[in-house]
């Protein structure tokens, strides 16, 4: 199946804890079928300590967010979402939302 979310679109977490949240994507993970969202899933991990890092400490990671539960905002105003659809037009192909009366999206 193709991604239909593209880095640096606008998503509203749909389901979990993050519920109602939008972000912007930083990154497409097509093979885990997930996404990185801005400032969504960053997590604190522990260093054991080592010859480069003596004392240890922690570091932040980023957890990636599943692709079925984000969907694309369309209106950043009213944070309305609509699925993606793609339209062929005289050899070119855009993307389009489909439920907002098939509105061009970039």
């Amino acid at each position: 199946m193709a991604n239909r979310i593209k880095k640096d679109d606008i998503v509203k977490i749909i389901s979990g804890s993050n519920k109602g949240t939008t972000g912007k994507v930083v990154a497409v993970l097509p093979k885990k079928n997930a996404v990185l969202v801005e400032n969504l899933g960053v997590k604190h991990r522990k260093l054991k300590p080592s010859q480069l890092n003596p004392t240890g400490g922690h570091k932040d990671i980023h957890v990636p967010t599943p692709l079925h539960k984000v969907a694309l905002v369309v209106d950043e105003k009213t944070n309305k979402t609509s699925r993606v659809g793609y339209k062929a037009a005289e050899g070119s192909k855009s993307r389009v939302a489909i439920q907002a009366n098939k509105k061009e999206i970039k």
